[in-house]
């Protein structure tokens, strides 16, 4: 633990040329007391750390000293490639594998380049989870991400949607962040399933490794499944009629995919310039909530139960606002 602080410390050094002791111990998460220790400790070591005293004074590496340190290990190298997204890291417990692979690619870079990871990060960010909910960070994830990373066998319990618990021997193979929720892909019994990670009780491994398809392919299997999904809770239809606002809107208020498969089929405009299309949708109390923000652009033709509540709505709203 205090080797790989040590290191960090250097590598810190080199990237930043002077930091001072409340600055390194902010980085390395310890106090500042603990920061005048190591520095002595490296300089006993024979890396040359200097102080400088006073108001402005600090820490830096004197005599143009580079350390060689600066290989990436796997963990770090594989979680360099996920630095755009932190809020997953430290889900994942990759945070401090990041820092440091991070650390290392600055170190290797000419002076002139190495802000570079602070300017991107300044102008770009990904930020996951969806609007108005918080986002899911199960206690299990760092185990199975550990699991994922490193080929492991699992064995869960699991509380499936109807509210049974189930137990299961997977292979984990990839992990997915969807809109704040994390899901695991894993193979049991020769095929490929997705599943809920804040829905596992139990998970854990005991260091038996499986051997992976490397023809598994975790972007193109989840976008698959993720289309498969949106198809399979769609189980009625409903016929409307749309202004041109309304065919605009069509796709912002219900699932995408089914509103450009009911506008591509659509009637031609009447005079009116109105079309009259068929849309899938998962329920009639789903399409009522979904229907009534598109207002007057909108009339349900079909089915009858749901015209009449959207015909109740529209006079209970003009008793109301009249």
């Amino acid at each position: 633990m205090r080797a790989a602080r040590l290191i960090k410390m250097v590598l810190l050094l080199q990237t930043r040329r002077t930091m001072t002791a409340a600055e390194l111990a902010a980085e390395l998460e310890v106090t500042e007391r603990t920061v005048a220790r190591d520095v002595l400790a490296l300089s006993e070591a024979g890396i040359p750390v200097y102080a400088d005293r006073g108001r402005t004074g600090g820490y830096r590496l004197i005599g143009g000293y580079r350390t060689r340190l600066t290989g990436l290990g796997r963990s770090e190298a594989e979680a360099l490639f996920l630095s755009g997204v932190p809020s997953a890291l430290r889900d994942m417990g990759l945070a401090d594998a990041a820092s440091a692979a991070r650390l290392k690619v600055s170190a290797a870079l000419v002076p002139e380049l190495r802000d570079a990871h602070e300017s991107a990060a300044q102008r770009f960010h990904l930020d996951a989870p969806g609007w108005w909910q918080p986002p899911e960070t199960p206690d299990l994830l760092p185990v199975i991400a550990e699991a994922v990373w490193d080929d492991l066998l699992l064995r869960v319990r699991y509380r499936r949607g109807d509210g049974t618990t189930v137990e299961r021997r997977l292979e984990p193979y990839g992990l997915v962040l969807k809109a704040g929720t994390w899901y695991l892909a894993a193979r049991t019994a020769n095929e490929h399933r997705v599943y809920r990670v804040g829905r596992f009780q139990t998970a854990g491994t005991d260091g038996t490794r499986f051997d992976r398809d490397e023809t598994f392919d975790l972007p193109a299997f989840w976008a698959d499944h993720a289309a498969a999904f949106a198809r399979s809770i769609l189980h009625a239809e409903v016929h409307l009629r749309l202004t041109l606002a309304g065919t605009r809107a069509l796709r912002h208020v219900t699932d995408r995919a089914a509103a450009e498969e009911a506008l591509t089929t659509a009637s031609p405009p009447d005079e009116s310039g109105w079309v009259t299309v068929t849309l899938a949708v998962e329920s009639v109390d789903v399409a009522y909530t979904q229907l009534l923000a598109l207002g007057p652009e909108a009339e349900v033709l079909s089915p009858p139960p749901l015209r009449a509540r959207l015909a109740a709505a529209a006079e209970g709203m003009a008793a109301r606002y009249r």
